[in-house]
């Protein structure tokens, strides 16, 4: 596949000659090398697109996944650094790598004399498009889109920002009209085969994605008009492909060369499990639990040593507990000292030095670290996401006279199967540490069994909400909208309680200004619409100005 991602390359490149015009009558007939592209085939502007979905994440799993969002969301801990400007890469990748190229494939297709052959192939690129667009205004609220990309043929250089409804609204009509299209019986439609390398040219499962990014959209939306939220979820349930509820459908980046973050997985800090996750792991028997993270050093050897140097454990460490080898500590250190020592100092026995925190499972996050050799699976949809949207969906009400095809129970089971199947997944192919055996189905069913985790009828939405957000342990950027907008894990809660924070927890990220005299104008009409200070990067106002989606949503653990 690199070699096809290699040849792309030059096939955009080569694109770049559209922009030259011949300065005399016929020059550049004359003047024509046969051997240069100058129309480059719509599959490999796909193939583009797709990989650099992908191919820009090295720099935010390191500056923000690692370092500063999953902490934020308290999936881990680690030491508290400033947001730095080399976040936000996300912004850059879809303005200069992904989007062109999609805006490029609609425009070829529209100037063919057989363009209805090509209808899906079109189809798709709005799909595409949605999905990183998501990802964009999730942490940085208006943004280009409607106009984007219009300067090589209308010469629009100064694109408004449009507001984050405006984009929800427009993301859902394209995504509506490309389901139609994508699940349509047409006829001699051509195919991106395999330089779709996601789904090689499955248009049904495209159809599923664009129908579980239409969820992510209703859920985002729930704040501001929970009408919308409902019409959203009938639109789904009862569409005729649906949305992605199987593992095999899941939008995943299987590449066997694939490691984001590498040697970078500790870069200036290790990351360590918090008190709130390890224990609902260890309280649960979760498998997910030596997926995530990593034993610590007391063995049973090291506990013989200790014994005989008659020495006692720090009391947050029971000496009986059956799993005292995995331990977490403050999400925020400064909250509980005493423990937070153990994050930088062993426990020393005589001359023996004991690491009593479990730190995230380095190989699960960067699998080719210290010359591994496995690889990093990237799923970017999944099947549990999207269960878990229905069964929340379901228990606040929006079933309604809408066929959900399955109680919230199922679709609450079924989500919590798919993750912990996914999880191990990810670790074989990572050559990590695994949580399921080949009886797989007879541990996940003895899991679903537990009365801590099956829904009885008295917090059902907050169990839901729990699993739906230990799910999200690799997929960060969706691990903190989802704690933006519930409000959980929740303060004091005698089912998942949140850790302490006194740290200021940024809301949003920021759009950096343009250079003098291109589309400030633009961009500052956004910001003040948005009711944000221009420029302003510091922590009290990215924790207290919104973004749109997220206005009326709870403070960080105040969850209904």
């Amino acid at each position: 596949m690199r070699n096809i991602i290699k040849w792309s390359w030059a096939v955009v490149a080569a694109s770049g000659l559209l922009l030259t015009t011949s300065c005399k009558e016929n020059f550049g007939d004359i003047n024509t090398d046969p051997s240069i592209v100058t129309v480059p085939d719509p599959k490999y502007l796909f193939t583009y697109s797709l990989d650099n979905l992908v191919s820009y994440k090295g720099t935010e799993w390191v500056w923000e996944s690692l370092e500063q969002t999953l902490r934020f969301s308290q999936h881990l801990t680690t030491d508290p650094y400033e947001l730095s400007t080399n976040i936000n890469s996300r912004y850059s990748a879809y303005y200069a790598n992904i989007l062109p190229n999609l805006i490029e494939i609609r425009k070829q297709i529209d100037a063919k004399t057989d363009k209805e052959r090509f209808q899906k192939m079109r189809a798709a690129t709005y799909v595409v498009a949605v999905y990183q667009g998501l990802q964009v205004t999730d942490l940085n609220g208006s943004i280009p889109y409607t106009q984007a990309i219009q300067g090589r043929v209308e010469e629009n250089f100064r694109p408004v920002y449009d507001s984050q409804k405006t984009l929800f609204d427009t993301w859902l009509t394209e995504l509506t009209e490309s389901i139609a299209t994508l699940s349509a019986n047409l006829e001699n439609q051509e195919n991106y085969g395999n330089a779709d390398i996601f789904y090689h040219g499955d248009w049904t499962k495209w159809a599923k994605l664009a129908n579980t990014l239409k969820l992510r959209i209703a859920l985002r939306y729930e704040g501001q008009d929970k009408t919308k939220t409902g019409q959203i979820f009938k639109e789904v349930m009862e569409d005729a492909v649906g949305p992605i509820v199987e593992d095999a459908d899941q939008f995943a980046y299987i590449d066997p060369d694939n490691d984001h973050v590498g040697g970078a997985v500790d870069y200036r800090s290790t990351r360590y499990a918090t008190n709130s996750i390890i224990t609902f792991l260890k309280s649960t028997n979760d498998p997910r639990l030596k997926i995530y993270f990593t034993p610590n050093d007391l063995t049973a050897s090291a506990l013989d040593t200790i014994k005989k140097y008659n020495l006692t454990l720090p009391s947050f460490i029971k000496p009986n507990d059956p799993l005292i080898r995995y331990q977490g500590g403050p999400a925020d250190w400064t909250t509980n000292q005493a423990v937070a020592q153990y994050y930088k100092n062993p426990f020393n026995a005589g001359t023996n030095k004991y690491i009593l925190m479990s730190a995230i499972n380095r190989p699960f996050f960067a699998p080719r670290r210290n010359g591994a050799t496995g690889t990093f699976h990237d799923y970017m949809v999944t099947s549990a996401e999207t269960c878990f949207y229905i069964a929340e969906l379901i228990t606040k009400g929006y079933g309604t006279g809408v066929n959900t095809k399955g109680t919230a129970e199922f679709w609450y089971n079924k989500g919590i199967t798919s993750s912990m199947k996914t999880m191990n997944a990810i670790a074989i192919a990572a050559q990590s540490t695994t949580g399921l055996t080949s009886a797989a189905d007879q541990e996940i069913a003895a899991y679903l069994a537990q009365p801590r985790v099956k829904l009885d009828g008295t917090n059902n939405l907050e169990r839901i909400y729990i699993q739906q957000y230990l799910s999200f342990m690799r997929q960060p950027t969706e691990a903190f909208t989802f704690v933006r907008r519930t409000g959980y894990p929740r303060n004091n809660s005698t089912y998942y309680p949140r850790d302490p924070f006194n740290e200021l927890i940024p809301r949003r990220f920021w759009v950096d200004e343009p250079p003098l005299g291109t589309n400030n104008d633009n961009w500052l009409k956004a910001q003040q619409e948005q009711g944000f200070t221009p420029n302003d990067r510091t922590p009290q106002t990215l924790s207290t100005q919104r973004l749109w989606f997220d206005k009326n949503s709870p403070a960080f653990g105040q969850g209904n």
